[in-house]
């Protein structure tokens, strides 16, 4: 049998199980379209909308087993014209210089910075001498020292003097772009201030309505509970985080219940099952309405209007939106009495979410929601296929068993994931999870719903005192998984293609139908192997080379105490070490002298110069090193490579590698990511006064 009749044959045999496909075609577009190191130009565009045209056509002309192909090749490059499409229609003016001066504009979100200090995103921003067309659609300012009494409501035109600046790019090659996430907040500058805001006008009437609603809703639940259980209460009925201490949720994190604060499937799945199922259960108690009418389905109609409710007020993120369309979906199979709990459900919410926010594909959130709910759904959809699930079990067992099994299951789906975003595993989450959920199912959810129903009769505090039990049992849980030894291990960052090589395994474990399927399984461990041999740079420098990491025998050494802090717990993390910033600077792996500090990686030898005397002190230095390190810029030039503001301002962080005959690999930034919308410049213009 030829090849081609072989290919065909198996792909006529995935005939009614190829839509699930879809999505993975849209986001191996996507993924391509951030991989590129350059800006396609108008040119290229039509090219690739020219080809997906063509291949769509001749897929709806060719009849064989060759047509899925051809629709696949198409949907890729349909991505890349998805998220392109999306890069562009989102672009704002970015700052290009540092700006220290007034600030105006309207408060659209509050939260908390990693300082843990509050935090306000505006819009309809003015800035002093700043024309409007080089003035941010956004911006972001932390709120820093004594704010004063200034009520901080959605909608509220405010004033104060601070220090703001362009997004700040990947810490180094490769990590994480800070800059690529803002251009699609539409946030061109961040800042601080250390001056109070001042209170211009009034909210308008109807401006931010389910903002300001939400946000009441979130200051009566923290001041209905105590603390952290009140700011834990505000996340999971309003998505309002701003509440939380970082201790809270670093201990969430280390015991793997920080799912629990993102509004997503379980959140949305209790509720609307609750509601379902304790308004079909009243309604079975009135025969009158029983006996004519069909109460699963009036029990469906109202519980898919709470779901809307409750993804309005809960800020609408990508966890909540894909929650929603897997319940709406499944609300309306109940109506048209068909099974909804299928891959292509799954397929179809990832298809809608990512239409609307094509690049959430490249964030933690997307990725592990849809890995959790379809390694979840293709578990349990094959479990229906044995006769004796569940029968075999009493039935008391019954729901332990599935809580188990489900927290395992979602457990080894998002640990590669998170491990790949956060560099830790929570090896105890299995525990917390089995602790923590059903006290999530059938205390707080039920309460938060029956408080709402008795708050127009003044009652709500004999839910909300329920609730506090609840949310305490579980934050309790969270601080002692989080203090016992081992809880959690730290991973190294591998390359950026090791997540796709094994979300790609995966997926065709899961979605393929016949026994080639098995297949993905060797990719996966590909994917591990590379993971296993990843190599980190021997040497970082930060973008404007204030701080240096070298790597020791002990770890990676800093040289500094502290400041720079964001860049130093990055590089830290990427390396798998837990050790606190203070601990890496009394590591030794620099030659330091008054304003002088000097490393060797292979056969490139660097120094840095800071202080006054820094641009003299580079004239003799250029002589006895290859590379000079100024935090300021200059304009030196001789034997040896200098590297000031003007050079950082072009590269960004740099990294330098080892190689096998110990020579050394110099990377930046930009050779990382190439030249792209959210990292390139604007063309400078003079700045005018508005």
């Amino acid at each position: 049998m030829s090849p081609a009749r072989s290919l065909s044959d198996l792909i006529l045999a995935e005939r009614g199980h190829l839509f699930p496909w879809v999505p993975v075609c849209l986001g191996i577009g996507i993924g391509l379209y951030f991989a590129l190191r350059f800006e396609p130009n108008p040119i290229q565009y039509a090219i690739i909308a020219t080809l997906a045209a063509s291949v769509l056509a001749a897929a709806y002309w060719v009849k064989n087993a060759f047509r899925p192909i051809l629709i696949a090749l198409g949907f890729v490059l349909l991505g890349v014209l998805l998220i392109a499409i999306r890069a562009h229609s989102v672009a704002g003016p970015v700052l290009s210089f540092r700006y220290y001066g007034p600030v105006e504009g309207r408060i659209v979100a509050i939260d908390r910075s990693l300082s843990d200090k509050t935090r306000v995103t505006l819009d309809r921003v003015r800035l002093d001498r700043v024309s409007p067309d080089r003035t941010p659609v956004r911006v972001r300012i932390s709120l820093h020292g004594d704010q004063g009494f200034v009520d901080l409501q959605p909608g509220l035109i405010v004033a104060t003097t601070a220090n703001l600046s362009p997004p700040q790019g990947p810490v180094e090659p490769g990590g994480f772009d800070f800059r690529r996430k803002a251009w699609f907040d539409r946030l061109g500058g961040v800042g601080y201030t250390r001056v109070p805001l001042l209170a211009v006008a009034e909210p308008a009437a109807h401006s931010l309505f389910i903002f300001k609603i939400r946000r009441k809703l979130s200051l009566a639940m923290q001041e209905a509970l105590p603390g952290e259980v009140g700011a834990f209460a505000a996340a999971i009925t309003t998505g309002d985080r701003s509440g939380m201490g970082h201790e809270t949720l670093a201990a969430l994190r280390a015991s793997n219940l920080a799912h629990l604060l993102a509004i997503s499937g379980l959140h949305m799945g209790l509720l609307t099952g609750f509601v379902f199922g304790a308004l079909r259960y009243g309604l079975a108690l009135m025969p009158a309405v029983a006996l004519r009418y069909s109460t699963k389905k009036i029990a469906a109609c109202v519980a898919l209007v709470v779901a809307a409710v409750y993804l309005a007020l809960s800020g609408g993120n990508v966890a909540t939106e894909r929650a929603f369309i897997m319940v709406a979906v499944m609300l309306i199979a109940i109506l048209l009495d068909r099974r909804a709990l299928t891959l292509r459900a799954v397929a179809l919410a990832a298809i809608l979410v990512l239409l609307m926010q094509p690049e959430a594909l490249v964030g933690p959130g997307f990725q592990m929601s849809f890995a959790a709910t379809t390694a979840l759904v293709a578990v349990f959809g094959s479990l229906r296929h044995f006769e004796r699930w569940p029968g075999a079990l009493p039935g008391w067992v019954n729901p332990v068993f599935a809580l188990v099994l489900s927290s395992a299951i979602a457990g080894l789906a998002t640990a590669p994931i998170g491990a790949f975003h956060f560099n830790q595993i929570a090896q105890l989450g299995l525990i917390a999870n089995i602790l923590s959920v059903p006290v999530m199912g059938s205390v707080v959810v039920p309460s938060a719903v029956l408080a709402a129903l008795l708050y127009p009769f003044g009652l709500s505090w004999v839910a909300l005192s329920i609730m506090n039990l609840g949310i305490s049992w579980i934050l309790g849980v969270a601080h002692w998984v989080a203090d016992l030894e081992f809880s959690t291990t730290q991973v190294i960052t591998p390359s950026p293609a090791v997540l796709p090589i094994i979300a790609l395994g995966g997926l065709f474990l899961i979605l393929w139908q016949g026994r080639l399927r098995i297949l993905g399984l060797p990719v996966m461990l590909a994917g591990f192997a590379f993971w296993s041999v990843a190599e980190r740079p021997a040497a970082l420098i930060s973008d404007g080379g204030v701080l240096l990491g070298v790597m020791t025998d002990e770890g990676r050494a800093l040289s500094r105490e502290k400041g720079q802090g964001f860049a130093a717990r990055s590089w830290l993390e990427n390396d798998g070490d837990a050790a606190p910033q203070f601990e890496a600077y009394a590591r030794k792996g620099f030659e330091t002298a008054k304003g002088k500090t000097a490393f060797r990686v292979g056969d490139t030898s660097l120094i840095q110069l800071t202080g006054k005397n820094a641009a003299l002190a580079a004239l003799s230095a250029c002589g006895s090193y290859s590379v000079v390190i100024l935090t300021k810029k200059s304009q030196l030039s001789g034997r040896c490579s200098v590297w000031d503001q003007s050079f950082f301002r072009s590269s960004g962080s740099v990294a330098l590698f080892r190689t096998k005959d110990n020579r050394t690999e110099i990377v930046t930034a930009r050779d990382r990511s190439g030249q792209r919308l959210w990292n390139t410049p604007p063309p400078k213009r003079r700045a005018r006064s508005q």
